[in-house]
């Protein structure tokens, strides 16, 4: 007898589990947790079951149901009493620099957090506007450095991206340095005659192993630099050590006493292609400023590595010692002229 049936019929829970088409150990019903109440409930989510005929016997096919019944069972109170609401503590509000929205600047000075507001972070300054909000912002006790910062499109791992040069600034540094020469023989009273602070040999070797270390530059002659090579783990993390590209190893004693008494500087940059250039002090005219750093940028640009491609230059930063960086304009950096140039 053919079946009259049509392909799908919807069946109900309850007369499938009458024709055993369905275990009723199958079945699970899960607390469903609710947060500050005393009441527990249970939640099942019902099948939408398809009967289908077919020549093997029916197929009971199983879809996903939008509906949802819930079940409540109460519980007994006790003494009386309703339930009980939970309030949520709310934090207080965050007061001072513990309300800052930047991390870093949760432990600057009051100082720093108001000079810094003298600048725009991501904002680029021609060269002059620079130097004028560098002066502003050196409101320390004690007279600041001026500090140059270029970011340089170089590697120094690979020797041929590697920088380390001097510059004479016009203007000086604005420091005392104190120079010491280790040298022997003639030119012992040579190097006392030009200015040294400190002249000795392999006596002054010896102290320095010792711990001596009241000098800012060090000068050695060529033929002392065998005897100086054992003093590279004390001198070298200070950056004090001769070396020929800084001007240090020479014969010509007077003239690297005058330059670095004058205001020779020393740079490198360091592992991230970074060069960190003092180029006077916050007290002098920004005349003065602008005429040292121009020379500062000019010796950076000569002194380019060969191993360098590409953008040289990244970017420009000036800054006090103890004061914010201003940006600089790398293009009107590189083609500025000095006024009386």
């Amino acid at each position: 007898m053919a079946s009259t049936a049509t392909p799908y019929s919807t069946l109900t829970l309850s007369s499938l589990l009458s024709q055993e088409l369905i275990n009723p150990n199958s079945l699970l019903f899960k607390p469903k947790s609710q947060l500050f109440t005393t009441h527990k409930s249970f939640s099942i989510h019902p099948l939408i079951l398809q009967y289908r005929e077919r020549k093997n016997g029916p197929v009971v096919v199983a879809a996903a149901m939008a509906a949802e019944a819930e079940v409540e069972e109460s519980v007994d109170e006790e003494d009386g009493e309703g339930a009980v609401a939970v309030a949520i503590p709310q934090s207080k509000p965050k007061k001072g620099k513990a309300a800052l929205p930047l991390k870093r600047d949760r432990t600057r000075s009051k100082r720093f957090l108001e000079i810094q507001k003298l600048r725009e972070i991501k904002k680029e300054y021609d060269l002059k506007t620079a130097i004028e909000l560098l002066k502003q912002t050196a409101s320390s006790k004690f007279v600041e450095t001026a500090e140059a910062h270029f970011r340089l499109n170089i590697d120094p791992k690979y020797n041929d991206q590697q920088l380390r040069a001097t510059v004479n600034l016009p203007k000086g540094t604005g420091q005392t340095v104190k120079v010491a020469v280790l040298t022997q023989g003639e030119k012992f009273d040579e190097a006392k005659n030009a200015g040294a602070d400190i002249v000795g040999g392999e006596d002054l070797i010896e102290q320095i192993k010792g711990g001596f270390m009241e000098f800012d530059k060090l000068i050695a002659t060529p033929d002392m630099m065998p005897k100086v090579a054992s003093l590279g783990r004390i001198l070298g993390p200070r950056g004090l050590m001769p070396n020929p590209k800084a001007g240090t190893v020479t014969t010509n004693i007077p003239q690297a006493i005058e330059e670095f008494k004058k205001g020779k500087v020393e740079y490198r940059a360091d592992k991230t292609g970074i060069v960190h250039l003092p180029f006077g002090k916050a007290n002098f005219s920004e005349e003065d400023l602008i005429i040292n750093f121009i020379a500062a940028v000019k010796s950076v640009e000569a002194n380019k590595p060969s191993g360098a491609k590409g953008v040289y230059w990244k970017s420009a930063h000036v800054c006090s010692s103890m004061g914010p960086s201003i940006r600089l304009n790398v293009r009107e950096m590189l083609e500025y002229k000095l006024p009386n140039a």
